[in-house]
């Protein structure tokens, strides 16, 4: 038997692949328009990091049952059509968690590019610590 042995940055690239990727500022015009932004990150992460006002906390460990309609644990918003906006601390997890949504039929789901830290970089809603240290 064949073994085909593919490295996480082979597999961080089909999953962008499948992803129309944001910027920050254009995931915040797309939460302005409805979608829901999701942060997947830790909460100790959170705390050392800071958090996005209006941000669902749905850690990474339990994103897939939230957002599977059809999961006895869904989140009341649970939706195929649902745009979910991923955010996590620079852009990596965030992505494979995009993916595995669409792997679920959440094909709108995407995620921000360079996650909190550009979020936060780029002057928008952020509070704690990398949002004050812009200044």
């Amino acid at each position: 038997m064949s073994t085909t042995t593919r490295t996480i940055d082979d597999v961080l690239a089909e999953a962008r692949a499948r992803l129309e990727r944001l910027h920050p500022y254009e995931a915040a015009q797309e939460l302005r328009a409805g979608a829901v932004l999701v942060d997947i990150r830790p909460a100790a992460q959170r705390a050392a990091e800071g958090e996005v006002p209006g941000a669902l906390l749905v850690e990474r460990n339990v994103l897939e049952w939230r957002f599977d309609p059809a999961s006895s644990a869904r989140l009341p918003i649970a939706d195929h059509g649902l745009r979910v906006i991923v955010l996590c601390s620079e852009g990596y997890t965030s992505s494979l968690a995009a993916a595995s949504l669409h792997d679920l039929g959440v094909t709108r789901a995407t995620d921000v590019i360079g996650g909190f830290r550009a979020w936060a970089a780029s002057g928008l809603p952020a509070s704690g610590p990398l949002a004050l240290s812009r200044f």
